[in-house]
Protein backbone atom coordinates (compact mmCIF):
# COMPACT_ATOMS: atom_id res chain seq x y z
CA UNK A 1 0.00 0.00 0.00
CA UNK A 2 1.51 3.55 -1.30
CA UNK A 3 1.72 6.30 1.14
CA UNK A 4 -1.23 8.21 -0.32
CA UNK A 5 -3.54 5.01 -0.54
CA UNK A 6 -3.38 4.92 3.08
CA UNK A 7 -4.01 8.58 3.60
CA UNK A 8 -6.94 7.90 1.39
CA UNK A 9 -8.14 4.81 2.86
CA UNK A 10 -7.89 7.04 6.46
CA UNK A 11 -10.67 9.84 4.84
CA UNK A 12 -12.32 7.47 3.50
CA UNK A 13 -12.92 5.43 6.80
CA UNK A 14 -13.82 8.91 8.31
CA UNK A 15 -16.64 9.40 5.57
CA UNK A 16 -18.27 6.18 6.53
CA UNK A 17 -17.85 6.11 10.43
CA UNK A 18 -19.41 9.68 9.47
CA UNK A 19 -22.60 7.80 7.49
CA UNK A 20 -22.96 5.39 10.03
CA UNK A 21 -23.18 7.64 13.46
CA UNK A 22 -25.43 9.75 11.54
CA UNK A 23 -27.50 7.01 10.15
CA UNK A 24 -28.13 5.23 13.70
CA UNK A 25 -27.77 7.95 16.26
CA UNK A 26 -28.47 11.48 14.62
CA UNK A 27 -27.80 13.30 17.55
CA UNK A 28 -24.67 12.35 18.33
CA UNK A 29 -22.65 14.73 16.55
CA UNK A 30 -25.02 17.32 16.88
CA UNK A 31 -24.25 16.82 20.97
CA UNK A 32 -20.72 16.09 20.91
CA UNK A 33 -20.45 19.99 19.77
CA UNK A 34 -22.01 21.00 23.42
CA UNK A 35 -18.67 19.43 25.43
CA UNK A 36 -17.02 16.64 26.74
CA UNK A 37 -18.08 14.67 30.06
CA UNK A 38 -15.56 11.50 30.00
CA UNK A 39 -16.15 9.40 32.94
CA UNK A 40 -11.96 8.06 33.01
CA UNK A 41 -8.61 9.25 32.00
CA UNK A 42 -6.47 6.92 30.24
CA UNK A 43 -2.87 6.84 30.48
CA UNK A 44 -1.67 4.33 27.72
CA UNK A 45 1.42 3.57 25.27
CA UNK A 46 1.34 5.38 22.19
CA UNK A 47 1.10 1.89 20.38
CA UNK A 48 -0.34 1.85 17.20
CA UNK A 49 -2.07 -1.83 18.00
CA UNK A 50 -3.81 -0.45 21.37
CA UNK A 51 -6.85 2.17 20.86
CA UNK A 52 -8.70 2.82 24.03
CA UNK A 53 -11.97 3.38 22.19
CA UNK A 54 -11.42 0.53 20.13
CA UNK A 55 -10.58 -2.39 22.49
CA UNK A 56 -13.10 -0.82 24.99
CA UNK A 57 -16.04 -0.35 22.84
CA UNK A 58 -16.05 2.89 23.56
CA UNK A 59 -17.59 6.23 21.87
CA UNK A 60 -16.22 9.37 21.47
CA UNK A 61 -16.37 11.55 24.24
CA UNK A 62 -16.37 8.58 27.01
CA UNK A 63 -12.42 8.29 27.70
CA UNK A 64 -9.89 11.51 27.87
CA UNK A 65 -6.48 9.95 26.64
CA UNK A 66 -3.04 10.53 27.08
CA UNK A 67 -0.61 8.60 25.61
CA UNK A 68 3.00 8.14 25.14
CA UNK A 69 5.95 6.11 24.24
CA UNK A 70 5.68 2.81 27.37
CA UNK A 71 2.77 4.77 28.86
CA UNK A 72 4.59 6.86 31.03
CA UNK A 73 2.90 9.20 33.62
CA UNK A 74 6.21 11.29 34.38
CA UNK A 75 6.38 14.47 36.59
CA UNK A 76 8.57 16.20 34.38
CA UNK A 77 6.80 15.97 31.63
CA UNK A 78 4.09 19.19 31.28
CA UNK A 79 2.19 17.36 28.72
CA UNK A 80 1.05 14.59 31.10
CA UNK A 81 0.71 16.51 34.58
CA UNK A 82 -1.24 19.27 32.18
CA UNK A 83 -3.63 16.30 31.18
CA UNK A 84 -4.09 14.79 34.46
CA UNK A 85 -4.93 18.28 35.50
CA UNK A 86 -7.24 18.86 33.08
CA UNK A 87 -9.10 15.25 33.18
CA UNK A 88 -9.51 15.62 37.08
CA UNK A 89 -10.30 19.27 37.73
CA UNK A 90 -11.88 20.50 34.60
CA UNK A 91 -13.32 17.62 33.14
CA UNK A 92 -14.40 15.72 36.93
CA UNK A 93 -13.17 12.48 35.75
CA UNK A 94 -13.68 10.09 38.40
CA UNK A 95 -11.04 7.16 37.06
CA UNK A 96 -7.40 7.43 36.07
CA UNK A 97 -5.91 4.05 34.23
CA UNK A 98 -2.86 3.77 33.63
CA UNK A 99 -2.80 0.58 30.61
CA UNK A 100 0.74 -1.27 29.58
CA UNK A 101 0.54 -3.88 27.20
CA UNK A 102 2.01 -7.39 26.42
CA UNK A 103 4.96 -7.17 23.73
CA UNK A 104 6.14 -3.53 24.33
CA UNK A 105 8.63 -2.73 22.24
CA UNK A 106 10.06 0.21 24.62
CA UNK A 107 10.14 -2.46 27.59
CA UNK A 108 11.95 -4.74 25.55
CA UNK A 109 14.61 -2.21 24.39
CA UNK A 110 14.70 -0.92 28.20
CA UNK A 111 15.44 -4.62 29.26
CA UNK A 112 18.28 -5.49 26.27
CA UNK A 113 20.07 -1.93 27.23
CA UNK A 114 20.16 -3.58 31.00
CA UNK A 115 21.11 -7.31 30.02
CA UNK A 116 24.27 -9.18 29.02
CA UNK A 117 26.16 -8.54 26.16
CA UNK A 118 25.72 -4.59 26.80
CA UNK A 119 25.89 -4.14 30.23
CA UNK A 120 27.24 -7.05 32.32
CA UNK A 121 26.99 -5.03 35.84
CA UNK A 122 24.12 -2.87 35.77
CA UNK A 123 23.91 0.88 33.77
CA UNK A 124 26.60 3.28 33.73
CA UNK A 125 26.55 6.48 35.56
CA UNK A 126 26.42 8.55 33.03
CA UNK A 127 24.00 9.15 29.92
CA UNK A 128 23.39 6.10 27.77
CA UNK A 129 21.45 5.42 24.74
CA UNK A 130 18.58 2.82 25.31
CA UNK A 131 18.24 2.58 21.85
CA UNK A 132 22.02 2.24 20.56
CA UNK A 133 20.96 3.46 16.96
CA UNK A 134 20.55 6.85 18.28
CA UNK A 135 22.64 9.31 19.69
CA UNK A 136 22.53 9.25 23.58
CA UNK A 137 20.74 13.06 23.52
CA UNK A 138 18.02 12.22 21.37
CA UNK A 139 14.71 12.66 22.43
CA UNK A 140 13.80 8.81 22.32
CA UNK A 141 16.75 7.75 24.50
CA UNK A 142 16.29 10.97 27.06
CA UNK A 143 12.41 9.85 26.91
CA UNK A 144 13.39 6.05 28.04
CA UNK A 145 15.50 6.30 30.24
CA UNK A 146 14.06 6.67 33.73
CA UNK A 147 12.46 3.33 32.12
CA UNK A 148 15.33 1.56 31.58
CA UNK A 149 17.17 3.04 34.68
CA UNK A 150 13.94 1.06 36.31
CA UNK A 151 14.53 -2.04 34.56
CA UNK A 152 18.03 -2.36 35.85
CA UNK A 153 16.90 -1.39 39.32
CA UNK A 154 14.30 -4.97 39.10
CA UNK A 155 14.70 -8.34 40.13
CA UNK A 156 12.84 -10.70 38.25
CA UNK A 157 11.31 -13.43 40.13
CA UNK A 158 12.42 -17.19 39.09
CA UNK A 159 10.62 -18.02 35.98
CA UNK A 160 9.31 -15.02 34.88
CA UNK A 161 9.40 -13.39 31.82
CA UNK A 162 11.45 -9.79 32.57
CA UNK A 163 10.22 -8.12 30.02
CA UNK A 164 6.29 -9.28 31.04
CA UNK A 165 7.59 -8.12 34.14
CA UNK A 166 9.30 -4.94 33.73
CA UNK A 167 5.97 -4.15 31.36
CA UNK A 168 3.83 -4.83 35.02
CA UNK A 169 6.17 -3.51 37.69
CA UNK A 170 6.22 -0.57 35.05
CA UNK A 171 2.28 0.33 35.37
CA UNK A 172 2.10 -0.42 39.06
CA UNK A 173 5.10 2.54 39.34
CA UNK A 174 2.92 4.87 37.24
CA UNK A 175 -0.01 4.13 39.23
CA UNK A 176 2.03 5.15 42.49
CA UNK A 177 3.51 8.54 40.93
CA UNK A 178 0.58 9.77 39.96
CA UNK A 179 -1.46 8.78 43.47
CA UNK A 180 1.20 10.81 45.07
CA UNK A 181 0.99 14.31 42.95
CA UNK A 182 0.10 17.43 44.50
CA UNK A 183 -3.00 17.22 41.74
CA UNK A 184 -4.24 13.75 43.50
CA UNK A 185 -4.25 14.88 46.50
CA UNK A 186 -6.03 17.64 46.40
CA UNK A 187 -8.44 16.10 44.62
CA UNK A 188 -8.67 13.14 47.38
CA UNK A 189 -9.14 16.48 49.58
CA UNK A 190 -12.67 17.10 48.32
CA UNK A 191 -14.03 13.94 46.23
CA UNK A 192 -13.29 10.74 45.25
CA UNK A 193 -11.28 9.31 42.61
CA UNK A 194 -9.82 5.91 41.84
CA UNK A 195 -6.01 5.12 40.23
CA UNK A 196 -5.78 1.74 38.52
CA UNK A 197 -3.36 -0.30 36.76
CA UNK A 198 -4.09 -2.51 33.74
CA UNK A 199 -2.19 -4.27 31.15
CA UNK A 200 -3.85 -4.83 27.34
CA UNK A 201 -2.66 -8.63 26.26
CA UNK A 202 -2.53 -8.06 22.25
CA UNK A 203 -2.84 -12.11 21.88
CA UNK A 204 -5.98 -11.91 23.13
CA UNK A 205 -7.29 -8.34 23.57
CA UNK A 206 -8.28 -8.75 27.18
CA UNK A 207 -7.23 -6.09 30.01
CA UNK A 208 -5.73 -7.47 32.76
CA UNK A 209 -6.21 -5.73 35.84
CA UNK A 210 -3.46 -5.47 38.19
CA UNK A 211 -5.22 -4.97 41.35
CA UNK A 212 -3.09 -2.25 42.50
CA UNK A 213 -6.11 0.78 42.39
CA UNK A 214 -5.59 3.17 44.57
CA UNK A 215 -8.35 5.39 46.27
CA UNK A 216 -9.42 8.52 48.42
CA UNK A 217 -7.75 7.81 51.60
CA UNK A 218 -10.42 6.86 54.82
CA UNK A 219 -11.15 10.07 56.52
Amino acid sequence: MSAHSHIDTLLSGNSQWIAHITASDPEFLPESVQGQTPGTLWIGCSDSRVPESVITSSRPGEIFVQRNIANQARLDDVSTIAALRFAVDVLGVQHVVVVGHSDCGAAEASWNAVSPPRHESGLPEGDFATVPDFPVDDPLNRWLEPLTRFAGSLNTPVGRNPVEFLIEENVKRQVAEISDTQIVKEVWSKRDLAIHGWVYELGTGRLRDLKVTRSRPAA
